[in-house]
């Protein structure tokens, strides 16, 4: 009788365990009250990958998608990424880990990163919420490896932002003649900024990383989304000349 009792008490543990973990989960995909007035949807239901495009490498547990082998990436297929739009989304990593969110068409990434073991973190301009290869970051805003970023980004016309932990680390116009080299750049790499539409996507760069609560809005055309422009980090000579190299061997491997 006693063992049946502790057999019963177990169960009822595990019960309330799995259930109070599928309440987290729910808590942590859903839109505020805030979010669903400004016309937010839910990208990700913490449930499963409904929605999203994979090869099996992907999958979720408790309330948070992640890659768990070699694959690709994670691609979400239900709509095209509106024109001006918000994205927010919160990611996590672990030592050395390398990812990425990709919001239009080409190599249009928010860079997802450990900066501080990282090679890319030695460079602004490819580091964590950088535009990579493109634009830096005013500052590097990440929180310690293991715990969880809040990113954002936003595009209206001619203009990207990217914010990590409440912080605007990017805001540029891009068809200013100030950034034109950076433009260029990205151009080099494979890019458009002028490109509109594409799919949001996660990469798969073959280091663990984390994502959870992927909220998408359409921004309307009379939203003043506040742009003044940031002026982003300064980056070395020494780290210059290396950028430098780095573009010119993905030019000469594309020409192969």
């Amino acid at each position: 009788m006693v063992k049946n009792m502790r057999f019963v008490l177990l169960l009822s543990s595990l019960f309330i365990l799995m259930m109070a973990a599928s309440l987290l989960a729910s808590e942590m995909n859903s839109l505020t009250d805030a979010e669903q007035k400004a016309g937010f949807k839910l990208l990700f239901n913490g449930k499963d990958l409904h929605g999203w495009k994979h090869q099996g490498n992907w999958h979720v547990q408790d309330g948070v998608m992640s890659r768990k082998g070699r694959g690709g990436s994670l691609t979400y297929t239900q709509s095209a990424t509106p024109d001006d739009f918000e994205l927010r989304f919160e990611w996590k990593v672990a030592k050395k880990s390398n990812s990425g969110v990709y919001y239009r068409p080409g190599q249009y990434e928010y860079q997802i990163l450990d900066n501080s073991t990282h090679a890319d973190g030695k460079n602004p301009r490819t580091s964590a919420a950088s535009l990579y290869f493109c634009m830096a970051p005013a500052l590097d805003a990440t929180k310690p490896v293991g715990e969880w970023n809040e990113g954002r980004i936003l595009c209206k016309g001619n203009v990207i932002q990217h914010w990590l932990n409440d912080t605007k680390v990017i805001d540029f116009d891009y068809t200013d003649p100030m950034w034109a080299e950076n433009v260029e750049m990205l151009k080099k790499r494979g890019a458009d900024l002028a490109a509109r539409r594409g799919q949001i996507s996660l990469q798969d760069h073959g280091d663990p990383v984390w994502y959870r609560s992927i909220r998408l809005r359409t921004i309307a055309e009379e939203e003043d989304i506040q742009h003044k422009t940031v002026q982003p980090a300064t980056i070395s000579k020494e780290v210059l000349a290396a950028e430098k190299a780095k573009l010119e061997r993905i030019l000469k491997n594309r020409a192969k």
